[in-house]
Parts: structure tokens; C-alpha cells; sequence
């Protein structure tokens, strides 16, 4: 039997949640690993333990410098006191002078976005310009010191290996129908009235929190042209953020996206809905017409998974993760172009046979993706680095 040892102190929002929450009930269904994580945040309290997972609970430090200080001091005692094979390390860090191999999920892409950078300038967060090129360092010393590093997408993966000069793994995230959809329970009451008013009126979704990479801007700029072309036919862009910065994880200053909704007159088309828990997602995505991504970097982005599967036509920017991501199932336009995502929210809008087809295609390329094989082929790595 493999003892594997989790490191999810770094799963504090979107695809770092939805990883842990996957992963681990099927670790937990096997009989050939005995896994113990560590958890905090989020997931402290949400995760239970069972016959084949031990839970650690921590009060992680804010910040990712702090929690990166936090398990290089801590993380080497409770490893050897869980008598762990193998680590898993799932933030994007490794542990240095890990007391056993290390495999090294990395899953950030901004730390090689030229766009991220020319972002940051241009808005004059400097800041955080600085804190990217420092953690950037890290990133790639971590893929290059790593036992083995695992990336969500071959693009992704591709990427890493030209900017770290050492070999990545693809193993594609999954998705769980049965999970996703089982839960019944309603959005909060507050969201379930603001989408009731949306009703009749042409719903299009992007499912995230407020960050600069997912390209916020270019989607509020295209709803406006939307408004005037589509006009009398009302248009409404539902989104799971608040537009303002102390509502949304991380450092990123969310006025000038809330100031820009109020210049273009959008206040009745931008819907704010806030976080959705997990669990209630399925009926936000059902009550839609379409999902929609402006994002400008990317790893894997698990909502496109969850739209296909939800029957949502996706209109995503042309990256070549989204590509290999939804292949045929989507269509696509320049990431920074609201003129061009207007006009294909159009085209799919208008045609009932084009809405079908992807509906169908999107359906089917949902299931491609399966939790199932990532911890199979998961473990295949963590077994050979056990054995050495």
C-alpha cells in the first residue's frame, strides 16, 4: 500500500477547491493508498475524514509567502509522522528538501503571461506586478527542483516545459457528473430574486471570481454592444462576483470593472449574484442561455466542463487551452476583442440549429473528462516515484 501525503493548504479558491474536492473521495475509495492531507482555509472544516484519509487541519497564514514560509518549517515533521511515501505538493510550490519524492501539481499560468504583465502596467499595480515576478521565481524553481510535475492540459504542460527546461506530465482535470448535479439545494434566496427578474431575457453566464486574467472588461464592453444590437430583446450577463475588491479573494482592485458597468449604463444588465456554493451550481448554469469567457490566461478552467455538461453553448476566448479543451464544441473570438465576442453571441443567439449542435457537442466533449482517470493515472506516477 502507497501512503501518500497531501499538501492542499494552497486550495483557497476556483480549480484549487474544485481539485481537492474531487480528488479526494476517490483516494479515499481505494484500498491501495492510505492518504493523509493537510488542510486549512475553506476545506479545514468541510472535509471528514475516513477509513482511508487522515485530515490535518491547520491555520494557515494569509498570503503566499507566509503559507509558503509555513510548510517549509512545518510540513517536513508531519510528513515523516504520517510515514508518507510520497508528497503531494498542490500550489504551485514545492517543499524544499522534501523527506520523501514530491510530485508537484502546478496549475498558475500567469506567471508566464506576457498579457498578465502588460495588464498590471497599464492598470499601475505595481504591486502586484512585483509579487508575480518574485512567486514566478519560485514557480519555475519548483518545476525544475520537483520529483515530478503534473500540469491540468497539454498546453499548459507545454508551456512549463519550455519555461522551466525540465519534463511536465499532462494529466487533464475531470469532472463528476453524479456529484455535479446531485445536490438539489437552490442558490442563496438573494440570487435565486435577482435571476427571476433576468427571465425572458437573453442570460449569458461567466462563472468566477473578480481577477484582471479573466478579462472582466472585454465581457462588460461586449454586453453594452450587446444592449444596443439585440435592442428590444434584453440582454443580462450573470456573473458569481460582486464587482467590488473586498468580496473577492486575492489582491485585485475591482473599482475600475464596477466604475466601467456604471460609465456604460449597464446597471440592470450586469447581475451580481456573489459566490454560488458548489453545490447549487448545476441550476445557475441550467438557467442560462449561454457561457461566456473573455479569460486571457488559462490552465484547464473547469466552468467550461461544467457549461458543456450543464447543455450551455461556450463562447470562449481563442486560447489554446480553451481549444483543447472544448475542441469543436465551442466558438471562439480574440481574447480582447468585445466587438468580435458581440457578434458571435449573436450569430449562436440567432441561430436555433447552431445552439443545438453545440448544445449536442458540448454534452458529449463533457465526457470526456473524468476524475476517475486523473487519480489513476495520478497514482501511476505516485507508485513508480514510491518504488525508487
Amino acid at each position: 500500500m502507497i501512503r501518500l501525503f497531501v499538501n492542499a493548504l494552497g486550495a483557497s479558491a476556483g480549480g484549487g477547491l474544485t481539485y481537492i474536492r474531487n480528488v479526494l473521495p476517490r483516494l479515499a475509495a481505494r484500498d491501495d493508498v492510505r492518504t493523509t492531507v493537510l488542510l486549512g482555509g475553506t476545506l479545514r472544516d468541510e472535509i471528514k475524514e475516513s477509513a482511508q484519509v487522515s485530515v490535518l487541519r491547520a491555520e494557515s497564514p494569509t498570503g503566499s509567502g507566509r503559507r509558503f514560509w509555513y510548510e517549509q518549517q512545518n510540513l517536513p515533521s508531519l510528513i515523516r509522522r504520517a510515514d508518507a511515501d510520497v508528497l503531494l505538493s498542490t500550489g504551485n510550490f514545492v517543499l524544499y528538501r522534501s523527506p520523501v519524492p514530491q510530485v508537484l501539481l502546478s496549475r498558475n499560468a500567469l506567471y508566464m503571461s506576457s498579457d498578465f504583465v502588460r495588464d498590471l502596467r497599464e492598470r499601475g499595480d505595481y504591486r502586484l506586478w512585483l509579487d508575480t515576478e518574485l512567486k514566478g521565481a519560485l514557480a519555475r524553481w519548483s518545476v525544475q527542483a520537483a520529483d515530478c510535475t503534473v500540469a491540468p492540459s497539454e498546453t499548459f504542460a507545454a508551456e512549463l516545459r519550455q519555461w522551466a527546461g525540465r519534463d511536465v506530465v499532462c494529466i487533464h482535470h475531470g469532472f463528476d457528473r453524479e456529484l455535479f448535479f446531485r445536490d438539489q439545494a437552490l442558490p442563496p434566496q438573494e440570487a435565486e430574486v435577482r435571476l427571476a427578474r433576468t427571465e425572458g431575457s437573453l442570460r449569458l453566464l461567466f462563472v468566477s471570481h473578480y481577477n484582471y486574467y479573466r478579462n472582466f472588461e472585454t465581457l462588460i464592453r461586449a454586453t453594452e454592444i450587446l444592449k444596443r444590437k439585440l435592442y428590444p430583446r434584453t440582454v443580462r450577463l450573470i456573473l458569481t462576483c460582486k464587482l467590488n475588491s473586498k468580496d473577492n479573494p486575492g489582491n485585485y482592485n475591482a473599482s475600475a470593472a464596477g466604475e466601467l458597468v456604471q460609465q456604460l449604463r449597464l446597471g440592470e444588465e450586469v447581475v451580481e449574484l456573489a459566490a454560488i456554493p458548489y453545490g447549487s451550481l448545476h441550476h445557475l448554469y441550467r438557467a442560462c442561455d449561454c457561457y461566456v469567457t473573455p479569460a486571457y490566461a488559462e490552465t484547464f478552467a473547469h466552468p467550461l466542463v461544467e457549461a458543456m455538461a450543464s447543455g450551455l453553448p461556450v463562447i470562449a476566448s481563442d486560447l489554446a487551452v480553451h481549444r483543447e479543451i472544448c475542441g469543436e464544441a465551442a466558438r471562439y473570438f480574440p481574447r480582447f476583442s468585445p466587438e468580435d465576442l458581440a457578434e458571435t453571441v449573436i450569430r449562436i443567439a440567432e441561430s436555433k440549429e447552431q445552439f443545438s449542435a453545440m448544445r449536442e457537442m458540448g454534452l458529449l466533449r463533457s465526457r470526456d473528462f473524468s476524475w476517475d482517470k486523473h487519480v489513476d493515472r495520478l497514482l501511476q506516477l505516485v507508485s513508480r516515484l514510491a518504488e525508487k
